[in-house]
C-alpha cells in the first residue's frame, strides 16, 4: 500500500523565511546596481583599478542576487507532469553557481593582488575612501535584509554571505586607502585584497560544499539519518523498514521515502500507523514530504528472497 501526504504543501515551515523576500530582493537589486555605475564612474575618474575592479564585483553580485530570487520563485512554480517536483530544485543549483562564482572571484582577486606586489599602482586615495565608505553601507543594508531568512535557506544564505563579504571588502579598502594616504606604502593595497580573498573563501567554502551535497541528493546536514531511524523503529508495530531515503527536494524542503514491515497481527491499523509516522517526521524532523510505503512481513521477505535472485519482481531495493 502506497501512501503520500504532503503537509500543508509545504509552507507550513516557511514561517520563518518573511514572505516579502521578493520585494527585498528587488530593492537590494536596485540600490546595488545604482551603487555600481557610481563606482564605475569615480574608479574611472580616479585612475583607480581596485574601485574599478570592486565595480566590476559588485555587478557580480547584483547577478548572484538576481539568481538567488529567480531560483526562490522557480520554487513555487507549480509542479506539471513533465517536471513533478516543479523547479524547487533551482534553489539548490543557484546556491552552488553563488559559491562558484564567489570562490573564481576571489581567485582571480589574488591573482592580480599577487601581480600588484611587483607593480605598485598610483592611487587618488579620496574619491576610493568615500566610494568605498558608500559601499559598506549599501552591502551592509543589503546584507541585513537576508539575515532573518539566511539561517533556514541555504540559498538566501548565499545572498547573506555574498553581501556581507561585499562590505568586508569595501571596508578593508577604507582602511587600505587611509594607511595608504599616511604611509605612502602602496603595498598594502595588494596585501589587503590577500587578506579579504582569504576571509571569503574560508566564509564561502562551507555553502559551496553543502549545495554540492544537496545536488547529489544527499542527507541535508540538519537530518541526522541514524535518529530517523530509531524514531520510526519505536514505533507501535513496526517491525523493520528498508529503502530509507531522505534528500533535499530543494534549499527549505526536505523529502523522505521508506518502506515500514508491520508486525504480523499489530493491533494498529496501517492507517493509523501513517498518520503517526507522518507526525512524527513532520514535527521531529521538519520533513514535510514523506511516502511511506507499508507491507507485511511476508511481502518484505518476498522482495529480499527476489533481490538474491537477481529479480526487480519488488518495488525499491533493500537498503
Amino acid at each position: 500500500m502506497s501512501h503520500d501526504h504532503d503537509h500543508h504543501h509545504g509552507h507550513a515551515h516557511h514561517h520563518h523565511i518573511p514572505t516579502d523576500f521578493g520585494r527585498r530582493f528587488a530593492f537590494g537589486m536596485a540600490i546595488n546596481m545604482i551603487f555600481v555605475l557610481i563606482e564605475a564612474f569615480y574608479g574611472w575618474q580616479a585612475n583607480s583599478l581596485a574601485l574599478l575592479a570592486d565595480a566590476g564585483h559588485n555587478l557580480g553580485d547584483v547577478a548572484g542576487l538576481a539568481l538567488a530570487w529567480a531560483a526562490l520563485a522557480a520554487g513555487r512554480i507549480r509542479a506539471n507532469d513533465r517536471l513533478t517536483y516543479g523547479w524547487q530544485r533551482g534553489s539548490i543549483l543557484a546556491s552552488f553557481v553563488n559559491a562558484a562564482v564567489l570562490l573564481l572571484l576571489m581567485g582571480g582577486l589574488t591573482v592580480e593582488a599577487i601581480q600588484r606586489f611587483t607593480v605598485p599602482a598610483e592611487v587618488h586615495e579620496w574619491p576610493v575612501i568615500v566610494v568605498a565608505a558608500i559601499g559598506i553601507v549599501i552591502n551592509s543594508a543589503t546584507a541585513w535584509l537576508f539575515l532573518a531568512g539566511s539561517k533556514h535557506d541555504l540559498n538566501i544564505r548565499g545572498a547573506f554571505l555574498h553581501m556581507a563579504a561585499d562590505a568586508l571588502v569595501s571596508l578593508g579598502v577604507v582602511i587600505g586607502a587611509f594607511v595608504i594616504m599616511g604611509t605612502g606604502w602602496f603595498w598594502l593595497d595588494p596585501v589587503i585584497s590577500l587578506l579579504i580573498a582569504a576571509v571569503v573563501v574560508w566564509g564561502t567554502w562551507s555553502l559551496f560544499r553543502q549545495s554540492l551535497h544537496l545536488m547529489f541528493d544527499g542527507v541535508p546536514q540538519e537530518i541526522d539519518l541514524v535518529s530517523v531511524r530509531q524514531h520510526l523503529l519505536a514505533l507501535p508495530g513496526v517491525t523493520g523498514l528498508h529503502d530509507l531515503h531522505v534528500w533535499a527536494l530543494s534549499t527549505s524542503r526536505i523529502g523522505m521515502t521508506v518502506h515500514l514491515v508491520l508486525t504480523p497481527g499489530a493491533a494498529a491499523s496501517a492507517d493509523e500507523l501513517l498518520g503517526k509516522a507522518e507526525h512524527l517526521l513532520h514535527e521531529e524532523f521538519n520533513i514535510s514530504h514523506a511516502t511511506i510505503q507499508i507491507e507485511s512481513e511476508t511481502y518484505a521477505s518476498q522482495c529480499e528472497l527476489a533481490y538474491t535472485h537477481e529479480n526487480s519482481a519488488c518495488p525499491g531495493g533493500m537498503a
